[in-house]
């Protein structure tokens, strides 16, 4: 296991991650991409708990997501099951389990200052911090997409469902764009990677 794990998270994380992989009796399983989630954890009905995260992350984005899983089981077990799954209990438990991860020979320096911030008040998906997101994403595979926020205003575009829209406004932090197809407005975040078809 601390071999297949050394392929997906930087290699100082290895030997503490097995760890709370093994005390925490977690069954870790790495999966394809899933567009909505990068990471899931459930017990199941056999009362084992089984810990679900995307293989295309990057080592990063792995590390963070495998331990925001192993966060809700912690704050399952310690506090129950009637918790919210993002609330204050899973954000303490985020929290204390991610601190000893934030150091130099783990992360990039430059990632440190930015997982500091964010980790003061966790929030239920790290693509939700857009400075933290757009940061991670330097460490992914390189790919032909573009930021919502880079584009031009009037700018047509899809996102992976195949769903095509035109920028229109920027609404506080996130942009407006409608739905050519039916004409309804959806917000964007500014980290959203779209598919540029007319600039």
């Amino acid at each position: 296991m601390s071999e297949t794990l050394a392929r997906y998270i930087p290699e100082h994380a290895v030997k503490p991650v097995f760890e709370l992989i093994v005390v925490n009796q977690v069954h870790l399983k790495i999966v394809n991409e899933r567009q909505t989630r990068h990471g899931d954890y459930r017990k199941g009905i056999n009362g084992k708990h089984e810990i679900t995260v995307n293989s295309s992350l990057n080592k990063y984005k792995f590390l963070i997501t495998l331990i925001h899983e192993i966060a809700h089981l912690v704050a399952f077990e310690k506090f129950g099951r009637k918790i919210k799954p993002h609330g204050n209990e899973w954000k303490y438990s985020f929290q204390r389990l991610m601190i000893p991860y934030i150091r130099p020979e783990i992360f990039p320096s430059q990632l440190l200052p930015l997982l500091a911030r964010h980790f003061k008040n966790p929030t239920a998906s790290s693509d939700t911090d857009a400075t933290l997101s757009l940061a991670l994403k330097q460490f992914d595979a390189q790919n032909d997409k573009n930021y919502i926020f880079e584009i031009p205003y009037g700018s047509v575009f899809r996102i992976d469902n195949g769903k095509v829209f035109k920028k229109i406004a920027i609404r506080t932090k996130r942009f407006e764009c409608l739905e050519v197809s039916s004409g309804k407005m959806y917000l964007f975040n500014p980290n959203a990677e779209v598919e540029l078809l007319l600039g």
